[in-house]
């Protein structure tokens, strides 16, 4: 399944006042860098990958709609999956970009 376009727009439109945006093709969707560090993508599978803080996750994956992003069969710690139905007005998408960001422009650049 090719990502979501309509999502993808929806997603530079909330990034485009942001310095250090970058959008590269990544794990079959399209992610938003910024400063080099994966913020969110629009999900080849379907809804909103996300990044945010390990210590977080256990958290935020008791909220509707949130689920462990699984690679190679194991749930990455850091990581969210949020379905298009926890994304579906621009309050929620902003919410959860808002954290990826957040997340992302704590790291180091690269």
């Amino acid at each position: 399944m090719a990502y979501d376009e309509d999502l993808a727009d929806r997603i530079r439109e909330l990034l485009s006042g942001v310095r250090g945006v970058e959008e590269k093709p990544m794990f079959g969707g399209l992610a938003f860098l910024i400063n080099g560090n994966m913020a969110v993508a629009a999900s080849g599978q379907g809804g909103l990958m996300v990044r945010v803080p390990p210590d977080d996750t256990s958290k935020l994956l008791s909220r509707d709609h949130v689920a462990p992003m699984v690679m190679a069969g194991r749930e990455t710690r850091g990581w969210l999956r949020v379905s298009d139905d926890g994304i579906r007005t621009k309050r929620q998408l902003q919410s959860w970009v808002g954290r990826g960001l957040d997340y992302a422009r704590s790291l180091p650049p690269k």
